[in-house]
């Protein structure tokens, strides 16, 4: 064994509590390292009486490492425990000290998890497991009321640029939400929505208004009351790292410098305030003039972003929050913010804005998930740019997997393209095969899909701004096929939790293959999809105990012979098949 490589700390993703009972243990091992491992767990004041010998399985694996992992449920929510490795006829012990060729003569040097108190216990939105997003940039989705369009408005449908407007508006959702209910969608994601100087909205100038381009909050709030007589749920985008340059407290600034009351409102560097060689002499987001960063641990600024995280959701009524580049923002801020949005909503969806490993932002005090760009470029990278064959491709995923808490995997946000990248289909470069292929993953896999506008009709775009085009109403120019694959996809992701909740395990994935099989399964049902990301056509076999599954789409049986099924794939084409049991 090779013991540098084990690991495990009894804290973060390697041990916590998942529910009220339970208890979620996870140890890393190199990989193909070693044959099995059980956990030795018991209570560390009934340590005899209560010893008890649980069975670890590998959750996931990366090109580096396995991950192990078993469930407790503790008889007194206590638990003491230590880990038997075993390789062959080589068998040790790990304590929290060290490994042992014999078993330790007692717990006091084994792990422990010392109690399971409720309020320690990271609960995430039951809803969000269940939910099918759809995102919308407000200014490009519909023109409902053309006298709220502001001066210079084009007429819809043409060439997006950085500062253009075609206006778009809540009416304009209000009039098309029938387009997202057919579609199945169940929670929508809109970009900013307050007063800003942008078409994107970024820049806010007023926390507490709606841009008078979008409506009002009355409007804000009819749509929002009209969604969830739907089952949508509604999630805003608060961007709390920054304001906008015509945001008052900073107006002040700029015309009082020093002597301004809100100074030590912003990070301010140099007075009077300018920008010196492309650099302004004030913190900003990414050295726009335009964003000045907000100084969240002052008490006054704390106090009015509080509030506006309230008031959004106490009077009118909306879901939770997307937090705009949220890992520049301090810690205590967001633990605060927490507190502040679950006494007022206690199943509201807090999501970051986080492109990268994000462990420090979900431990339970601060965000229930971030945006999963890991997983975004992960499959982007194997179904749309061929850069990673199947084992790759699976060890990303698994690294992923591993590296957050249950509870934050069943809700993380899955996405393939946004306002901030290029459109999914542009990047397929127009083959509809492949962006099928992903989608198909996407809706298949854990945590929370989310579908940016448009896609669903073909929609295409490069990097912003045309990645934000209007969206297409004329029903003789969508893509009518895309829309039904879209919405029979969702429609079976909602039909079926173990597509939702279920465990994912990977069936094969070998080096150097662009074929790829997957399962999804709980105490109901089981699922096995098989993909082939390939433009010829390929044959791909699987070894698994159920003896028949039929396609979900065609109801064409499939008979397992000798524990093992070989299928042959159409290039590009995927098989979603479900255990008959």
């Amino acid at each position: 064994m090779l013991l540098e490589a084990i690991y495990h700390r009894p804290k973060q993703n390697w041990c916590y509590a998942y529910d009220e009972r339970t208890i979620h243990i996870r140890i890393r091992t190199k990989r193909d390292d070693i044959d099995s491992i059980q956990a030795m767990t018991g209570d560390k004041y009934a340590w005899e009486q209560t010893l008890t010998y649980i069975p670890m399985t590998i959750m996931s694996s990366d090109e580096l490492f396995d991950y192990w992992e078993c469930e407790v449920i503790p008889p007194h929510r206590r638990l003491k425990y230590g880990f038997i490795l075993q390789k062959g006829k080589e068998k040790l012990w790990m304590t929290e000290y060290t490994f042992l060729n014999e078993p330790p003569e007692n717990p006091d040097r084994l792990f422990d998890f010392p109690y399971i108190n409720q309020v320690d216990v990271f609960t995430t939105p039951e809803w969000v497991k269940d939910a099918v997003f759809y995102q919308i940039f407000p200014e490009r989705f519909a023109n409902g009321d053309a006298s709220l369009d502001p001066k210079g408005t084009l007429p819809w449908g043409g060439k997006p640029e950085r500062e253009n407007f075609f206006g778009g508006d809540l009416q304009g959702v209000i009039d098309h939400i029938d387009h997202l209910s057919n579609l199945g969608i169940n929670a929508i994601y809109f970009t900013p929505l307050f007063t800003a100087t942008t078409n994107h909205k970024y820049d806010t100038e007023d926390y507490l208004q709606i841009d008078p381009q979008f409506g009002d909050a009355e409007l804000l709030k009819k749509l929002v009351s009209i969604c969830h007589e739907r089952g949508i749920r509604v999630l805003l985008d608060a961007v709390f790292n920054h304001s906008g340059r015509t945001f008052a407290p900073f107006v002040d600034v700029q015309k009082n410098g020093e002597q301004s009351r809100y100074k030590d409102w912003f990070h301010v560097n140099k007075f009077p305030i300018t920008v010196e060689n492309g650099i302004p002499t004030y913190e900003t987001f990414a050295f726009e003039p335009l964003m000045p960063k907000l100084n969240t641990e002052n008490p006054e600024v704390k106090a009015y972003l509080l509030k506006v995280a309230e008031y959004w959701i106490k009077d009118i009524g909306i879901d939770g929050w997307r937090l705009d580049v949220a890992n520049e923002v301090d810690h205590q801020f967001w633990r605060e913010f927490r507190q502040v949005v679950k006494k007022t909503k206690p199943d509201a969806y807090i999501l970051g804005e986080i492109w990268h490993e994000s462990s420090n932002w979900l431990q339970g005090d601060q965000f229930d998930a971030v945006m999963n760009y890991p997983f975004t470029n992960a499959t982007l990278d194997f179904f749309v740019e061929g850069s990673t064959d199947a084992e790759g491709f699976s060890h990303a995923i698994g690294k992923q997997l591993a590296r957050y808490p249950q509870q934050a995997n069943e809700v993380t946000f899955n996405l393939l393209d946004s306002h901030d990248t290029a459109r999914l289909i542009t990047l397929c470069k127009d083959d509809q095969r492949k962006m099928k292929l992903a989608t198909t993953f996407m809706l298949t896999f854990s945590g929370t899909p989310c579908i940016y506008y448009g896609d669903e009709v073909g929609i295409t775009g490069g990097q912003d701004p045309d990645c934000r085009k209007c969206m297409e109403w004329d029903p003789k120019k969508q893509d009518q096929e895309l829309f039904k694959f879209y919405q029979e996809l969702i429609k079976l992701r909602l039909d079926h939790r173990a597509l939702r909740t279920g465990k994912f395990t990977f069936l094969a994935s070998e080096a150097g293959q662009t074929t790829l099989a997957y399962a999804r399964e709980d105490d109901q049902e089981k699922f096995v999809i098989l993909m082939n990301n390939d433009s010829k056509a390929q044959s791909i076999k699987i070894d698994i105990e159920d003896t028949q599954f039929m396609d979900v789409h065609s109801s064409k049986t499939y008979a397992f012979k000798n524990g093992s099924l070989n299928v042959k794939l159409l290039p590009y084409e995927s098989i979603i098949l479900k255990a008959i049991r």
